[in-house]
């Protein structure tokens, strides 16, 4: 039986090209069912239209309110019967009721290790603070902004040559290890979300990975 995955963007869907490379029809059973933009024209819809997968569009101007977007959102993502929603790259905060529907079943990919750098401009700031280790962060999705169980954590130093441009290539380069990684270990039922009170997540990732890198 397949795991279906829902892809929510609103860029350049880079990381949806790495799924679709890597796991879409692939690893585990996995396949994109759905992308998802708030953003008409996007390239990430363009990159999953090549690659046959259904697209949906829910700009917020086209509805009275986040609300009535959202359950708009989660209504096709139901219909396309996901099993997990991803964000990659997606520039909306979700509403309480969307994540009420898919209870740890929607996760975010960050280009920083949260709790530290939260938000839109993650590597400025890491850069700008001076760290000398940053990294990216898979974590579940809460009402807050990136404040939800981290899932998996992978860092990398920081040199002092290193700008906002090239950390940033060093960052996406393992985003697009990361998230596949993960996004494989739920297929395979080796993510357990945190019991109610706890932040823990439980990962077993003891075996290799079926993911040709």
């Amino acid at each position: 039986m397949a795991f279906r995955l829902a892809v929510l963007a609103s860029g350049t869907g880079s990381n949806l090209q790495v799924l679709i490379d890597r796991l879409h029809g692939r690893v585990a059973g996995i396949e994109v069912a759905v992308v998802i933009s708030n953003v008409p024209g996007a390239l990430a819809l363009e990159r999953a239209e090549r690659a046959d997968i259904p697209t949906a569009v829910f700009p917020l101007e086209d509805y009275p309110d986040r609300e009535a977007r959202d359950l708009a959102m989660a209504e096709a993502i139901d219909l396309a019967r996901a099993d997990l929603v991803v964000l990659a790259g997606y520039m909306q905060l979700l509403t309480p009721g969307f994540l009420r529907r898919f209870p740890y079943r929607v996760i975010n990919l960050h280009p920083a290790l949260l709790p530290s750098f939260p938000g839109d401009d993650a590597i400025k700031e890491a850069v700008d603070y001076g760290v000398k280790v940053s990294g990216v962060t898979v974590h579940f999705v809460d009402e807050g902004v990136d404040t939800g169980p981290v899932i998996r954590q992978e860092a990398l130093p920081v040199h002092d040559g290193d700008d906002v441009v090239s950390l940033a290539t060093k960052i996406h380069a393992l985003e697009h290890q990361v998230l596949p990684r993960v996004i494989e270990l739920f297929a395979k039922e080796r993510v357990v979300p945190p019991a109610p009170g706890f932040r823990r997540v439980k990962v077993d990732d003891h075996e290799p990975s079926d993911i040709d890198w």
